[in-house]
């Protein structure tokens, strides 16, 4: 394989990326006909075209925003919704389950069947998932909720795999931390709202799923929520398996400067399986990300059923929620345009965002272990054990704990998707990547549930968490700190593509994509 080049753009070369949009005006960037590529305006505002990478990144990211996000505010309430953990576990065991299988090999599927078809099935797991908690609530069927969770591991596998590839592919190498960051402030959805009774003078802004628990709990002290609840985010997640069919075709993709995605303009299902093991063969630094990817949802189980579920009664559950989720608007966004920040080597950014992650690792969870200190599973268990509101004294030092944990979550995956953008900028070979991210993550939770449902001490499930988290950043090292260059040569990215040069470039410079289409999503 060629070696990157670890030259800094030149400034004429910034200044030419950056006068993209005149170029296409004076019609030196040709675009084809349709409507898909006529830029649109608001008023004085001017959007992209329909077809280019951030109006497609905006659209998936309202897809996972009304489906994952939504499944995110359930489980984000501890044991989804219920009075106890058990039946979540459980339906959560046999969701991670199949998703670490399907999710290992969704890249290849999502590179079979196109985008558009894999992220609405992703939706339609998500609304079964959620009918079979409001199914409990009348008929006690754990049997039904385990299925949906078996059936959302199937569907969920595909959609972040055409997710991820949408992601990391799409945007120029030097938009990939921008485009991360854009998808997950849009994913964790913050509006400003004043229906929401009482709460309002507590809460300006809150995260929408989170809201609906919020809103319908909020004079509630019973330990799970109403239906009103459940059917909400069924209607939004059902809205959203919808939306994905309006997403375009990745071959009609272009970006400002005139370049294409690249992609397999003929895949077949004996050519996707072969990729999946080429990867595995000429790619194999990708293994010593596995052990983050392991580590990424892992802690979920701690932070919802042994932190959140376990201390606190329902209406100050959905506040803790609202309040997790809100924060990773925050570290998406700090970190994903850091990430970009172009005077500043690509190699170097690598290397602080490995050395950022490593020390609020240290900070957040050793914060974490003084508050676990504090209480047992033996303690809050007994159903007599009165679950603390937000009205307790001592609540603010746990909720600030609880809302770092969500700043601490954004962060993690935002750099786990720039690492994995930043070693290739081809479509066919990220959407794998993410599979695999995606399957290797799902296996980590299905283990940590299954730990949960065996009623493991919760300082054992905290312990574990730190340790992975930790553990993993020194195992993948090697990878961040000799494998991530400046930019990869669109050579290198072609080997693994039936595509041919005159078929993806366009006029920009790898690595200073910092484009007019970029700025208006800003």
């Amino acid at each position: 394989m060629a070696e990157a080049s670890t030259e800094k753009p030149t400034a004429a070369q910034e200044t030419e990326t950056q006068n993209h949009l005149g170029m296409e005006e004076r019609g030196e960037i040709s675009r084809p006909t349709g409507w898909m590529y006529k830029p649109l305006r608001i008023g004085p505002i001017k959007l992209t075209w329909y077809a280019s990478p951030p109006t497609q990144l905006v659209l998936v990211a309202l897809v996972c925003f009304l489906c994952p996000g939504m499944f995110n505010a359930v489980n984000g309430l501890g044991g989804g919704g219920q009075v106890t953990a058990t039946v979540a576990d459980n339906s959560n065991v046999a969701l991670y389950s199949t998703f670490s299988v399907v999710g290992f090999f969704a890249g290849t599927i999502v590179n079979r069947l196109g985008i558009k078809v894999t992220l609405s099935l992703g939706g339609f797991g998500y609304f079964v998932y959620v009918a079979s908690y409001l199914s409990f609530n009348h008929d006690q069927n754990a049997g039904f909720v385990v299925f949906a969770g078996a059936l959302l591991g199937l569907c969920a596998g595909l959609l972040w795999a055409a997710q991820g590839a949408i992601m990391m592919s799409y945007p120029g190498e030097g938009s990939k931390g921008r485009y991360i960051s854009w998808f997950w402030m849009i994913f964790n959805m913050q509006v400003y709202s004043k229906g929401c009774g009482n709460i309002t003078n507590i809460l300006r802004g809150a995260v929408i799923g989170s809201l609906i628990p919020l809103g319908q709990n909020i004079h509630s002290s019973a330990g799970n929520v109403n239906d009103g609840t459940y059917i909400g985010f069924m209607v939004l997640m059902f809205v959203g398996a919808i939306l994905a069919w309006f997403l375009v075709d990745a071959r009609h993709v272009q970006r400002a400067d005139g370049s294409h995605v690249i992609l397999m303009r003929h895949p077949t299902w004996q050519s996707e399986i072969f990729g999946l093991w080429e990867i595995l063969r000429t790619d194999a630094y990708i293994l010593l990300f596995f052990p983050m990817f392991f580590a990424s949802n892992w802690f979920y189980t701690y932070q919802f059923n042994d932190f959140n579920q376990a201390k606190f009664n329902i209406r100050t559950r959905a506040l803790n929620n609202t309040l997790y989720w809100t924060s990773q608007i925050g570290g998406a966004y700090i970190f994903g345009y850091c990430l970009d920040i172009a005077r500043i080597r690509r190699t170097t950014r690598a290397r602080a965002a490995l050395a950022a992650l490593f020390v609020i690792t240290m900070c957040i969870w050793g914060g974490g272990y003084a508050w676990q200190k504090n209480y047992t599973r033996a303690e809050t268990t007994p159903k007599t054990y009165v679950k603390e509101d937000w009205t307790a004294h001592g609540y603010v030092g746990p909720m600030f704990l609880y809302m770092f944990y969500g700043f601490y979550d954004a962060a993690w995956q935002t750099c786990v998707y720039w690492y994995m953008g930043s070693l290739t900028n081809n479509s066919r070979k990220l959407a794998n990547f993410a599979g695999f991210y995606k399957g290797i993550q799902s296996a980590g939770a299905a283990i940590v549930y299954r730990i949960d449902a065996l009623n493991a001490p919760f300082m054992n499930e905290f312990a574990a968490s730190w340790a992975l988290l930790a553990g993993s950043l020194l195992i993948a090292a090697p990878v961040i700190l000799l494998k991530i260059k400046d930019t990869v040569p669109l050579e290198d990215d072609l080997r693994f593509s039936d595509e041919t040069l005159e078929d993806v470039q366009g006029i920009g410079i790898r690595g200073t994509e910092n484009s007019e289409a970029d700025k208006t999503v800003a």
